[in-house]
């Protein structure tokens, strides 16, 4: 029987994405502030190489969204989910246009989560400046690995602005709002405050009074602090009685375990706020550990999920045991240290590269998509670095003349003025523009490296050593849910998130060649490439036995 057409019904149907070949788009443009939208500039750049990109493909547009300024920290984006809410309803939409993968989102693994969503569902993200085939494994990779250094982009940013903002806190700055009871008689950004003891905080002086000398209860004291024209809840004034600032000191949870003396003016004295909080001369003193304690090393990394208390720990001294506890009064959460850090040694396994072989290729990978994403970047360096010699030679010139009388004084100071300030604004440009890719190349080696051993390092580490790895890997702590014994990743390092999807993918795929029985062709290209698909929300919630 030559003519198997018949046999077709009993065809096996592709289980990959089907997509849309109407050839019907949209286009998503956006801008990051409300000066930007202004502007205006650069809204129609976007929006003029998106219908270029449209017209090259033969894509219909049949509708636009954006155009307006909306942060890409977030994906919770007003005109961003209502592009999303019209594509998913529209059954001949198979394309969105975005200038750039950046434009589309920077949350890194949640914007290849909601790329890796639409596809399923026949709708491709596409970019008009940034070309990839997100139809092959290694197109999707490129795509995933856009959205993962444009969170990396926004990290670095933060970063640089958190650095400055702890340097001025362990000089004695409070950062952020002024503490209630305090005035700044020097507001502005870049001043250095000047705090004042206020109305309000002179009436606060006299609870913490109160409190010290009289043992007043919390309740007794908002109500003479009302009958003097003060309104505080007794919730509130317990935080104002906890928060050491009012006696001088400064304690943020950009600086953990760090006690800083502030330069602003005390309400109280230290004595007083200790008695306070019954820690002055107490006999009965539960047993208290510094941050750097070894064996308590996760202190104040980890917050309970449920009131996002940071965990301190606790010794019981008859078994020599020791345990994290939320310390909100009346929470009742505690867990074994010992478990606890083999929890997060299983967490760490995760961003654990285990073969040497992956580094290189991926090393090269990482650093290709970042200069990618930064050649206008580059591009304006080089150009603003070429303008600053130009203007240093016409200084020169302009010296040399002077010299020879070829001009005079009120000339020579005239040109010379211009020619400095127009330096200053292109030396500026160089600074905003500037791409160090030594420091990134450092960065990514350095991170490869360590991902290599990385539960091992921190075991054996002493406690410096540990607070940097917990920091460099998840810098903003982790969250504890101690119902569900769950660790909650609330923001991975960008590099060491790509790490991750390529370990799972990996294994992934070694268990399915174990199952298949067969052994990997030297002539494959290595496995391990392929991200796997993000969890919601830019988060994962990982079940830690």
């Amino acid at each position: 029987m030559q003519d198997l057409s018949i046999f077709n019904q009993f065809a096996k149907k592709s289980k990959a994405p089907q997509l849309k070949t109407d050839g019907k788009a949209v286009i998503y443009t956006r801008v990051s502030t409300k000066e930007q939208a202004e502007n205006n500039a650069s809204l129609e750049t976007q929006l003029k190489y998106c219908k270029e990109c449209a017209n090259r493909k033969g894509l219909e547009v049949i509708e636009y969204f954006g155009g307006t300024y909306e942060s890409a920290k977030s994906d919770e984006r007003k005109e961003f989910q209502k592009m999303l809410t019209y594509v998913k309803r529209k059954k001949n939409i198979g394309y969105i246009i975005v200038y750039s993968y950046d434009r589309f989102s920077r949350t890194g693994a949640n914007g290849a989560y909601i790329s890796d969503q639409l596809k399923k569902q026949g709708i491709v993200t596409i970019s008009a400046t940034q070309e990839v085939d997100t139809t092959t494994s290694a197109g999707s990779f490129q795509q995933n690995l856009y959205y993962m250094f444009s969170q990396f982009d926004n990290e670095l940013r933060r970063d640089k602005s958190v650095s400055g903002m702890k340097e001025k806190l362990r000089k004695g700055y409070w950062v952020g709002g002024y503490p209630f009871g305090y005035d700044n008689m020097n507001p502005g950004k870049g001043k250095t405050p000047n705090m004042v003891v206020n109305e309000k905080g002179k009436l606060l002086k006299k609870a913490f009074q109160w409190k010290a000398e009289m043992n007043m209860s919390h309740v007794e004291i908002v109500n003479k602090l009302e009958k003097k024209g003060l309104k505080v809840s007794d919730k509130r004034l317990s935080e104002m009685f906890r928060n050491p600032f009012y006696c001088g000191l400064i304690v943020n949870s950009l600086v953990p375990g760090e006690v800083i003396e502030g330069k602003h003016p005390s309400i109280i004295s230290k004595q007083t706020f200790l008695k306070i909080n019954n820690l002055l001369n107490s006999g009965n003193q539960p047993t208290s550990y510094s941050a750097d304690d070894d064996n308590l090393p996760l202190k104040i990394f980890l917050r309970s999920t449920t009131c996002d208390t940071p965990l301190t720990g606790y010794i019981v001294k008859n078994k020599n045991l020791y345990y994290y506890k939320n310390r909100r009064k009346g929470s009742r959460e505690n867990r074994s240290a010992k478990k606890l850090h083999l929890e997060f040694e299983s967490l760490l396994k995760q961003f654990t590269i285990n073969d040497k072989i992956y580094i290189a290729p991926l090393k090269e990978i990482i650093f290709s998509t970042f200069v990618e994403m930064n050649k206008e970047k580059i591009s304006e360096s080089k150009l603003a670095e070429k303008e600053v010699l130009e203007i240093d030679k016409k200084l020169d010139r302009l010296e040399e003349r002077f010299v020879f009388e070829e001009i005079n004084a009120v000339q020579y100071e005239k040109f010379k003025t211009r020619l400095q300030i127009e330096k200053t604004k292109k030396e500026n440009l160089l600074v905003k523009s500037e791409f160090n890719s030594s420091n990134l190349k450092k960065a990514i080696n350095k991170a490869l490296n360590i991902s290599i051993n990385l539960p091992e390092l921190w075991r054996l580490g002493d406690i410096e050593t540990k607070r940097k790895i917990q920091y460099m890997v998840f810098p903003e702590g982790l969250g504890y849910d101690f119902k569900n014994m769950q660790v909650r990743t609330f923001r991975i390092n960008s590099i060491f998130d790509v790490i991750s999807s390529v370990s799972a993918e990996k294994d992934s795929k070694k268990k399915r060649n174990q199952h298949l029985k067969c052994e990997d062709s030297a002539l494959v290209s290595p496995e391990g490439f392929e991200p796997s698909t993000a969890s919601l929300e830019g988060r994962c919630s990982i079940q830690l036995s």
